[in-house]
């Protein structure tokens, strides 16, 4: 720990729920690991409001959609926190092409940032999660893991990858205090929100039975929640914030 702190990481933090969770965390008492993939400027602004908070906070840039990056931004954090407590596997890109007319190059790099920075980040926590028998790890999912979506294959798949990995590092190393649990929100509100974004929140929100959509504190509720010491006999779960929708 420094200043006697856990700390967490959340990809994708500059912008939207990763940096809402970032705040949640900050608010909770935790240290907080910024990181995105271009934006350092938002990042920065990001790292900032954390350290309102009273915590410590530091931004590793990196595209987690490359190994390489991962391994940098992990050994970034862990230089200057001693350990990762908290990994939020928040970063996703979700592109839109029919099965047929897409390229394996965006096949590949939709799983890369979706699933396999999951993989790379957990190898690289897990080591100094054992050693302090506590740890927690979240992973996102979305709508896309239930539902199979037309022209978004390569998403749905990702999303089940993270679920099953999710599954499993659950029983591996529930014995070692680390819980792993997935999330998967529904259509969320957020502030940087463009205007195609915008408009398709609010046709999947006229399928939700409460009848809106939801908000980023109804996420980083459950965030904190499963970063917590009451959260530690949730273990293993998907947990579904999206208002009741079915498709």
């Amino acid at each position: 720990m420094t200043n006697g702190k856990r700390t967490a990481l959340i990809t994708g933090s500059g912008r939207n729920i990763g940096k809402a969770c970032a705040l949640a965390l900050a608010k909770d008492g935790y240290n907080v690991i910024i990181n995105g993939s271009s934006n350092s400027g938002a990042c920065k602004k990001t790292a900032d409001a954390v350290r309102d908070f009273g915590v410590n906070s530091l931004v590793t840039m990196g595209d987690v959609g490359e190994r390489n990056a991962c391994h940098e931004i992990l050994r970034s954090g862990i230089a200057n926190f001693g350990s990762i407590d908290i990994l939020v596997n928040n970063a996703a890109i979700r592109p839109a092409s029919p099965f047929l007319e897409m390229e394996e190059e965006e096949w590949d790099r939709v799983l890369n940032v979706g699933m396999q920075a999951a993989f790379w980040l957990a190898r690289g926590v897990l080591p100094g999660m054992i050693a302090n028998n506590w740890g927690r790890i979240i992973n996102f999912a979305g709508m896309n893991a239930i539902h199979g979506y037309n022209g978004r294959a390569h998403v749905s798949v990702a999303k089940h990858g993270a679920w099953g990995l999710t599954k499993s590092l659950a029983k591996e190393f529930g014995s070692d205090g680390i819980t792993t649990n997935i999330i998967s929100p529904g259509p969320i509100t957020g502030t940087h929100n463009n205007a195609a974004t915008t408009a398709h929140i609010a046709e999947t929100a006229k399928r939700v039975p409460i009848g809106r959509a939801g908000t980023e504190d109804e996420i980083t509720g459950i965030v904190s929640l499963l970063a917590s010491d009451k959260g530690a006999f949730i273990n293993g779960q998907l947990l579904q914030v999206n208002g009741g929708a079915e498709t």
